[in-house]
């Protein structure tokens, strides 16, 4: 296999960076272990998933696709009547690049990309993140040639003898990160707050209070490092600056392994990216689940992570600022239980994910399960 050069990759998916950074872990996996290897990600036509991965030199094509699930009358038969658009725009990119091998790393993009695939008779891996997978993703299970697992369990919603376990694929930054983080640079705490690659407007307005209203729980000098999405940018700066608390505020971190690396807590979404890296890293979180998540999957994330002892999970209809800011503080005040928690998340860290699909692809490209 490895005398075949150049290896062609063709990868799809996207919509959140949920998405996409796994995608970019394994094209980097293939990369390394196969140098010469060319990649083309097939994704959605948003600004977004162009520019992250345009920042890591990967060719890319957009397609005309919209989601299914959740929408309305109108909305719906507009999507459908796309589909045989999208189903013959992939035909096209695929007939073009001739790929050894297709990817899909789930959102509804992936659907007409890997059907398209079987349809021309190439080799196809589907890879879950979450606990429960999207309705994209259970319908290729039927189709695709394996399907690559992050979370035990998930197995029970695809065919028997399709599934294996290779976790969720971590970019190389933070892998790096890993190896070298040192296990305390100071007493000082730095909590990070992540709402997601778009943001979370509850989150922002949520740790906002807690911070400044019911800061005196907390021990002092805390900083913080916050992600806010674009939309609360300016109100978030304008509340610390107000309140007086030293924060580090964007709407977007490009370089996360600098961000992470500065951090002893995070209050976080639970989308499977950001924890997989976080239990890569051994950082103990406070988890604050999406409660409109597909099927509640990141509820069903956190509790993964929870049930270890690497996080809290915090339901977000019953919470309160001053109940995480008590939560907060109780973690800020002991120590040897955040020194605990990081301990258990590391546990669940699984470096080696990306490696393990590539294992996969390879076995399939070469006829194995086929």
């Amino acid at each position: 296999m490895g005398k075949r050069q150049p290896l062609r990759l063709l990868l799809t998916g996207g919509g959140t960076g949920g998405h996409l950074f796994p995608a970019i872990a394994t094209a980097e996996a293939f990369c390394r272990r196969f140098p010469g290897t060319q990649v083309l990600f097939v994704g959605t036509r948003r600004k977004m998933d162009k520019v992250s991965l345009a920042h890591y030199g990967f060719s890319t094509r957009g397609i005309h696709c919209q989601g299914l699930k959740g929408k309305g009358v109108l909305a719906l038969a507009q999507a459908l009547l796309l589909l045989p658009v999208s189903f013959v725009e992939a035909l096209w990119h695929i007939i073009r690049f001739r790929p050894h091998l297709v990817v899909g790393v789930g959102g509804y993009v992936t659907g007409p990309v890997v059907a398209a695939a079987r349809i021309l008779g190439r080799p196809t891996l589907i890879h879950e993140q979450n606990s429960v997978p999207g309705l994209a993703n259970r319908k290729l299970g039927q189709l695709a040639t394996r399907i690559c697992l992050s979370l035990p369990g998930s197995e029970v919603f695809f065919p028997v003898g399709k599934t294996v376990l290779t976790g969720n694929p971590v970019r190389r930054q933070i892998l790096e990160l890993a190896k070298v983080s040192p296990e305390k640079r100071d007493e000082k705490l730095t909590i990070l707050v992540l709402g997601g690659s778009l943001g979370a407007h509850r989150v922002n307005e949520m740790v906002i209070e807690a911070l400044t209203r019911y800061g005196s729980l907390l021990p002092p000098g805390i900083e913080v490092i916050h992600q806010t999405g674009a939309a609360d940018e300016e109100m978030v700066k304008v509340a610390y600056e107000q309140a007086g608390v030293h924060a580090t505020v964007a709407a977007f971190f490009t370089d996360m392994a600098e961000v992470y690396g500065k951090c002893d807590l995070l209050v976080s979404r639970a989308g499977a990216t950001t924890l997989a890296e976080l239990a890569v890293l051994g950082k103990p979180a406070v988890l604050i689940p999406y409660p409109f998540a597909a099927d509640d999957h990141q509820y069903r994330n956190g509790c993964y992570y929870a049930d270890s002892g690497g996080a809290v999970v915090l339901v977000e209809r019953e919470l309160t600022a001053g109940k995480l800011a008590e939560t907060l503080a109780g973690l800020a005040g002991d120590r040897g239980r955040m020194a605990e928690m990081a301990v258990a998340m590391r546990t669940l860290g699984r470096p080696d994910a990306a490696d393990r699909i590539v294992d996969s692809c390879l076995e399939i490209m070469n006829g194995s399960n086929k």
